[in-house]
């Protein structure tokens, strides 16, 4: 199975004060760049009718995501023992997650421009970063688990942790509202961007350096992050020691410092 990196966004808002097809990247082209996959589609017809062909759709089409969602997100089990579709249909039976379901399918029905966002943020990245390989990006609902997995080629985005922040349930749930804050449309790109390139220039090292460097790091990310949006979705202090680094070193590059360890 490939290795995955599930990034829990608390766990970054804790670290640092916020929230985690292949073709040319010429933007004249009419094929997008990227084309979002609906997983979540799928995974929402069988969780509410208990359609058998959405699932057997979900494994066939969708096999490492399908297994990533039940062991690694849902922590349900191994995915190719006896009972796990019953496990996976029986824990999204609860009311509430029910109506989780519901609202990511009536907010989310149409996704154009989150889309059309993504498929432009990467193609301008790319231009920073020639090099840089483009995900395959699909949508999950996980119970309010993660907000976005990354895994070798392989970006997932959970729709249930971006329903705005007065959706009733993050309150209920105890999300402050700096979090709530970032659970919304308009972060699922820059968070998109941020976590996928967390995984591509630090995963090696992450868990072995102390909380400080984590910080320095992401605000590296951030910061590109913010150019590439050409918005300041992220803005602390360790962006703002990005930013002040890259207007002393004109000439380092955005790979160069992605790349930068000390």
């Amino acid at each position: 199975m490939k290795k995955f990196y599930i990034i829990v966004i608390i766990v970054m808002i804790t670290c640092i004060g916020c929230q985690w097809h292949f073709r040319s990247s010429d933007s004249s082209s009419k094929d997008p760049l990227i084309e979002i996959e609906r997983f979540d589609k799928l995974e929402a017809a069988y969780l509410t009718t208990g359609d058998f062909a959405a699932l057997q759709q979900m494994k066939t089409t969708y096999p490492i995501q399908t297994r990533t969602l039940i062991e690694d997100v849902l922590s349900l089990g191994p995915v190719d023992t006896l009972d796990i579709n019953t496990k996976f249909l029986v824990f999204f039976q609860d009311s509430t997650l029910q109506v989780l379901i519901k609202d990511v399918q009536r907010n989310f029905a149409d996704m154009d421009d989150v889309n059309r966002q993504l498929g432009d943020a990467f193609s301008r990245l790319r231009r920073q970063i020639p090099h840089l390989e483009i995900p395959q990006v699909y949508t999950q609902i996980s119970s309010l688990d993660e907000s976005i997995i990354v895994g070798r080629g392989i970006l997932g985005v959970s729709l249930d942790k971006y329903l705005g922040e007065d959706y009733p349930l993050y309150k209920r749930f105890g999300y402050t509202e700096k979090q709530r804050k970032m659970m919304t449309r308009s972060y699922i790109v820059p968070d998109c961007l941020s976590f996928y390139l967390l995984s591509l220039y630090h995963t090696d090292h992450i868990d072995s350096i102390t909380p400080e460097q984590r910080r320095v790091y992401m605000g590296r990310i951030q910061y590109v992050v913010n150019q590439v949006m050409s918005q300041r979705f992220f803005d602390n202090e360790y962006v703002a020691r990005a930013e002040s680094y890259m207007k002393q070193h004109p000439k380092t590059t955005i790979d160069d410092l992605l790349a930068e360890t000390n």
